[in-house]
């Protein structure tokens, strides 16, 4: 899984000038999928959703820092069942649920614990690579942790030199050029290219391979192309202005906009990429960061087919969202435009089953929270629906279908948390939005506005053209709304009864003695009443 990684942005899904030929090789020996959407456009509540298999609505991760709920089930969990190791290498943004932890008394480093806490995975190293330190002190103090380290055990000086040298340039007078400002993505990252965050990161990856046993999944988590926008050379000047492609806006799209989407279009970011010096200076070293990525990868599979692993590994590639760069006037990816919410999902599946897929499109309806029914299905079980809201991907795969059982997909943003819930006055409550999308529709309800927006996306698939105020569309938005409660509808939470437990209960209470409503004992099959006839007990109502 790589970081903010926008699906358009590699060679096999389009793009005419980053050339990515490891990733596009995977593609051929696999499916590419060309309708996988995330389920929340942020990358903590996107991610608990791959983890869970399940929507956010149901897990309640739904912004960054929010903790999974102690009892949600992951990946992990469903895998360890069935006999399978599911290791950690890179980021998660989890948040353990601490108060949960220590009401049910589980200590953080048990077993059970750093489990909990590490959203069911085992740790061969997490980082969630992010570390800035500010006037109140870092943002993350575990984060980078072991590789900060390493740096500084290479000579690398300085507190942090994470940032430091790693997501910053420097002058000719030895000052940093911090990458948290914009106009430093054109310089060259201060650190040796082998030594940046993704090159380290696959060792890493190859380094848990290497000396794991039995079956096993490793979720091998990439920190970048997220921001900082910073890239170490060669891969800082591959790039120019002239390769980035033209911004995807119109005016009318801005002076129209529906007041939620003008709030995050006014935001600072938005602001920010809506100015041409800032695409130019950040898309080339964007660009430069998924370039060393594809380059890792092809490190990656090399040594996975010198050492015959590439015969028997799935291997899945994926991001956890996209990102705007300036499109719809926006920055970041907090909005559910096609540009952010829409991924590249790319599965090499080695069996012999998939022989007839290789190399094949599918154009079906998947979210990201059908990989984990998919990775117990190879593990061999079978999916605990009543758990898991996704569907397994295996009969794609295996050329025995060519779609889920899905009609539409959702994904929804709670940005309560964020100060463009201010901006519009909406209290924690009501600052939520949820998009429901089918292959010809896109509709957008923000909550507490009296109107949706509303995507043609046949016609429209820039998805410039608002339609959620037109008269004439009215049938179309009752249609996805009809969509969007059936959804909302969905028994969700009852997730401690399977469906094959609950049809079994139908009968049960009546096997087990409980009689209602039977006026006579012939009234109902003598099974349910046998223990209740031809008694005889001494009479006690006389006795004082």
């Amino acid at each position: 899984m790589f970081d903010q990684l926008r699906w358009d942005y590699l060679s096999c899904y389009g793009h005419p000038h980053l050339h990515t030929p490891n990733i596009d090789r995977l593609a051929e020996k696999g499916v590419r999928f060309n309708r996988a959407t995330i389920q929340s456009p942020i990358c903590g509540s996107s991610r608990m959703s791959t983890y869970t298999g399940r929507y956010v609505h149901s897990h309640g991760a739904s912004w960054n820092e929010i903790p999974l709920k102690v009892g949600e089930l992951t990946m992990g969990d469903h895998l360890r069942e069935l006999g399978m190791g599911c290791w950690l290498v890179g980021k998660t943004h989890m948040r353990a649920d601490a108060a949960g932890m220590a009401r049910l008394g589980l200590e953080p480093d048990s077993i059970i614990g750093a489990r909990v806490a590490e959203c069911g995975f085992d740790v061969f190293e997490r980082d969630d690579g992010i570390n800035p330190i500010g006037e109140d002190g870092p943002y993350d103090a575990a984060a980078a942790k072991t590789y900060n380290k390493y740096l500084k055990d290479k000579g690398y000086d300085g507190d942090n030199p994470w940032h430091d040298h790693a997501n910053s340039g420097i002058d000719d007078a030895g000052n940093v050029l911090s990458g948290w400002f914009l106009k430093n993505s054109k310089e060259a990252a201060n650190i040796a290219e082998e030594d940046s965050e993704t090159p380290y990161l696959t060792r890493r990856g190859m380094e848990f391979i290497e000396q794991a046993e039995g079956p096993w999944c490793c979720h091998l988590s990439y920190i970048k192309p997220h921001w900082p926008y910073v890239v170490p050379a060669p891969y800082h000047d591959m790039y120019g202005p002239e390769h980035v492609l033209p911004v995807n806006r119109s005016q009318s799209e801005y002076d129209l906009a529906h007041p939620v989407l003008k709030a995050f279009m006014n935001n600072g970011v938005g602001k920010a990429f809506s100015q041409q010096k800032v695409r130019d200076a950040v898309i080339p070293a964007y660009m430069g960061l998924i370039k060393q990525c594809d380059d890792q990868m092809g490190v990656l599979f090399k040594w996975l087919e010198d050492t015959g692993r590439m015969e028997d590994t799935m291997i899945v590639v994926t991001s956890d969202h996209g990102d705007f760069l300036g499109d719809h006037w926006m920055g970041e990816k907090t909005f559910f435009h096609d540009t952010s919410v829409k991924v590249p999902l790319i599965i090499y599946d080695p069996s012999p089953e998939a022989d007839a897929t290789r190399g094949s499109i599918s154009d079906a309806l998947v979210e990201c929270i059908d990989l984990a029914p998919t990775f117990v299905e190879v593990a061999g079980g079978e999916t605990r629906h009543h758990i898991l809201e996704g569907h397994s991907l295996l009969p794609i795969l295996h050329a025995k279908a060519d779609k889920v059982d899905r009609e539409f997909v959702i994904c929804e943003y709670d940005y309560s948390a964020s100060p463009i819930a201010t901006l519009l006055k909406q209290g924690v409550r009501e600052a939520v939005m949820f998009m429901v999308a089918n292959k010809e529709w896109k509709l957008i309800h923000c909550e507490n506005f009296d109107l949706p927006i509303l995507f043609d996306l046949k016609n429209d698939p820039n998805e410039l053209v608002d339609l959620g105020s037109s008269e004439a569309h009215e049938n179309i938005i009752k249609m996805m709304y009809d969509k969007l409660f059936q959804w909302s509808r969905r028994v969700s939470q009852r997730t401690t009864r399977s469906e094959e437990q609950l049809n079994e209960m139908r009968s049960k209470a009546r096997t087990r003695g409980v009689i209602i409503g039977v006026y006579d004992e012939n009234d109902t099959p003598l099974e349910f009443t046998t223990k209740y006839r031809d008694l005889k007990v001494a009479n006690r109502k006389d006795q004082n």
